[in-house]
């Protein structure tokens, strides 16, 4: 019988590693805490992800070892490059150069820095430590040598702190490599809350323990991040790191923490009279520059000019160059330009760790998206703005005097954008407001830490206006002291001083209504909403003002956070990112290309080519147009790799945390499972259904058609059958995950069938399992008779 993966790692490939002289200490399982996922009591860990990392020693007993490749083992009787693409996705999560799988009888590898594949071959062939090390060497791609014995590759070898997580060891490792192969630009995109401050501190650290720091600039956008930076550098360099102020330009400190407003380059056309004044050219040996993606290039560019010969170091909270697209035409410009600045000077980031691998890997908060399409759905298409004769007898303003308008008076068509900036819409303040309060009620009261993004001052203080009316009324209603204040604008006008309380009071401040005052830079930790009443068009933007939730705050015990979507800003949180440029092919076609029209479903790129639909797929940089035939074939040998049947995959799908892996390995691939059920007309259908047609040629059937189905076994289980039709209607209306959701149990048709208590000894996963029955089972359980 075969060795399942546990025994292949254990019988076969930690002997054959040990023949090859690679020693158990150098062999190190890596282990990340796992996703939030929902449960019926909430949000809990879910399984965490295992990377076999092996590592090489340094150079004349340095005493920190290196990373060098990442083993992805399967069970002996799996393809042996059956883990393949996941072990080339992990090596570039602990920036490795290179990716091994293996059934313990064969290996392929991956070499990351030129993308090349060799195998299969004997376990016998692994290469050993000193073969790697060599390798790794040796140059790569784009990459020049590195003498691993040499000063430059000193700062690789000093030890790291205790307690690091693998994204941040790897971050730092990625840059100081960067470093010693000659290269002074890094550019580093981590998402908020991963610990950019503490990354570059470690990288700052490892230079000056290598003797290598002369001088250092630590350039922030705002005091809150100059403060919160400080504090980090302080725990290595004492005293040696002060804040430079218009008083004190901390000219003698050997790193200098100093916002753009203190050294007069906080505009475009500042003096930096400050920087001219204090700071000598060449002055700084390295310069970090945080929150890059804010500053636009002109504001820093003159401390980059004055220190051609530094390291330059940049942090960003957004991911690689962001494609705006035709639907995001109205800051296209501007994105472009500050994108191409960033990628201009810096070149491709030396390392990225994305918002949703870090909440895969349980190092964020899990997000939860509602949607809603209050008033909107009647009087408003969310994307294309508002036309005049759709707001006849609608409540008008002037946003800028306040007075009624008339119909006749406005423009022809206004974007959406321009609501509550153009338009004040009262009645629409007052239906997305009543909406809101109800479904924080819903969630677990109204007394929920929350930030709503506004479109003006006004309207952040209209809408402060109608939830505090709404809140006292709920107050007298239910016999409550009312907290003061409850809801509050937070703008550059008034409500900063109550930043404190949204972060910590547990009695007051529970609602900030913002512009963009704190889209960045200010860390709220305990923040469990996030409400977009605000129409956007930046993904930029939209990364910027989601990172204010997804922190995990312990004191408070907060796991996940959810975004209320009124203005559909979540799309864009499935923006393409424009992939890095690759060489041009050997033959190149003559003439123009012909010109693709296309339009948006479901965040992807579709267009109708010889009649027929194609949706945009890309791989290794190459953009292609599949037909849908085409985009399901790639899917289902996707799936196939993951799952031997079936069966294997309904198991793993019953499982959320199994089945959010399963999605993420898809969506890493370019898959877009929604588009495509979109597309194939079936968004009547679980998702599940499109999956397991596509893999394994089972029948589709309808979401509610599954749920009448098991209507003979609920009608059979006597007391529990009331709470079962009700969980199946559930299904039946959205889905798998509605049966996950943290509100089921406060679901009216579920609290009027008893509540979840109801369900006795049988579980939900008794339920699920019936409902994504396989064609084998179809038809066992008989339905009730008419």
């Amino acid at each position: 019988m075969p060795f399942n993966e546990a025994d292949t790692r254990a019988k076969l490939i930690d002997p054959a590693l040990h023949e090859g002289d690679w020693p158990e200490d150098w062999i190190r399982r890596e282990q990340t805490p796992g996703p939030f996922v929902r449960t019926g009591a909430g949000y809990e860990r879910g399984q965490g992800r295992t990377d076999y990392v092996l590592y090489v020693p340094g150079p004349n007993d340095a005493h920190e070892m290196l990373p060098i490749a990442v083993v992805e083992a399967k069970a002996e009787n799996a393809a042996a490059d059956a883990g393949i693409e996941q072990a080339k996705r992990d090596a570039r999560l602990h920036s490795v150069p290179f990716a091994f799988a293996t059934n313990g009888r064969q290996f392929h590898e991956t070499d990351l820095r030129t993308n090349a594949t060799r195998g299969p071959l004997p376990m016998q062939d692994f290469p050993r430590w000193e073969t790697l090390r060599n390798r790794w060497q040796r140059p790569g791609g784009e990459n020049v040598p590195l003498d691993a014995a040499s000063d430059a590759a000193s700062p690789l070898w000093t030890p790291q702190r205790e307690g690091a997580r693998y994204y941040q060891r790897a971050a730092r490792r990625a840059a100081l490599e960067t470093i010693a192969r000659g290269k002074d630009r890094i550019l580093l995109p981590l998402a908020t809350g991963a610990g950019k401050t503490w990354i570059a501190v470690s990288i700052l650290r490892a230079i000056d323990m290598a003797g290598q720091l002369r001088r250092a600039l630590f350039l922030c956008d705002r005091d809150e991040l100059r403060n919160q930076a400080l504090g980090a550098l302080a725990a290595h360099f004492g005293s040696d790191a002060a804040k430079a102020t218009t008083r004190d330009p901390a000219a003698n400190a050997r790193v200098v923490v100093a916002t753009y407003q203190t050294l007069g380059i906080d505009k475009e056309d500042g003096s930096a009279s400050f920087l001219r004044k204090h700071y000598p050219k060449d002055y700084f040996s390295h310069i970090v520059i945080d929150e890059c993606h804010r500053s636009a290039w002109g504001k820093w560019r003159e401390v980059l000019d004055r220190n051609p010969n530094a390291i330059h170091i940049g942090l960003t909270a957004t991911p690689r160059e962001i494609d705006t697209g035709k639907a995001n035409a109205v800051n296209a410009v501007e994105e472009r330009r500050i994108s191409a600045d960033n990628y201009r000077y810096f070149g491709e980031p030396a390392y990225e760790y994305s918002i949703a691998q870090a909440m895969q890997d349980g190092y964020l908060a899990a997000m939860e998206i509602v949607q809603s399409d209050v008033w909107t759905a009647e009087t408003l298409d969310r994307l294309q703005g508002v036309e005049r004769d759709r707001l006849r007898g609608a409540n008008v303003k002037d946003a800028r005097t306040g007075e009624a308008r008339e119909v006749r008076d406005l423009r022809e068509q206004y974007a959406g954008s321009s609501l509550e900036q153009s338009l004040q819409l009262p009645d629409r303040v007052s239906a997305m407001t009543a909406d809101l309060f109800q479904r924080l009620v819903d969630a677990g009261g109204p007394l929920q830490k929350t930030l709503i993004f506004c479109a003006s001052i006004a309207h952040a203080n209209a809408v402060v206006q109608a939830l505090n009316n709404r809140y006292a009324d709920w107050c007298r209603a239910n016999g409550e002291p009312p907290a003061e204040p409850y809801a509050f604008a937070c703008t550059a006008q008034s409500g900063r001083e109550l930043i404190a309380d949204l972060r910590g009071s547990r009695h007051r401040a529970f609602i900030a209504a913002t512009v963009d005052l704190v889209t960045t830079g200010v860390d709220v930790p305990c923040l469990q909403n996030l409400v977009h009443f605000r129409y956007i068009e930046s993904p930029i933007l939209f990364h910027q003002m989601l990172g204010r939730g997804t922190r995990i705050d312990e004191a408070t015990g907060k796991r996940h956070f959810t975004v209320y979507d009124y203005t559909n800003a979540t799309r864009l949180l499935h923006t393409p990112l424009k992939q890095p440029q690759t060489a041009a092919p050997k033959e190149r076609p003559t003439g123009p290309p012909e010109p693709v029209e296309t339009f948006r479903v479901e965040g992807v790129d579709v267009c109708i080519k010889g009649g027929e639909q194609r949706i945009a797929f890309s791989e290794n940089g190459k953009l292609e147009f599949l037909t849908l035939e085409e985009y399901g074939q790639r899917i289902a040998a996707t799936l196939r790799r993951e799952a031997s049947d079936v069966g294997n995959f309904r198991d793993r799908w019953l499982v959320p945390n199994q089945r959010q892996a399963l999605l993420s390995r898809l969506a890493d691939r370019g898959f877009n499972v929604s588009a495509y059920r979109s597309l194939a007309d079936r968004v009547d259908t679980d998702h599940y259904d499109i999956l397991a047609a596509l893999g394994w040629g089972e029948t589709i059937r309808r979401r509610v058609e599954r749920a009448d189905r098991i209507g003979g076994w609920i009608e059979s289980q006597g007391k529990t059958r009331r709470i079962l039709a009700a969980l199946a209607d559930q299904f039946g209306a959205e889905g798998t995950e509605a049966l996950e959701t943290l509100h089921l149990g406060r679901v009216p048709a579920v609290l009027a069938a008893g509540g979840l208590d109801a369900l006795g000894r049988l579980t939900l996963g008794d339920l699920k399992r019936r409902l994504l029955a396989t064609d084998a089972e179809w038809g066992r359980e008989k339905r009730p008779a008419a």
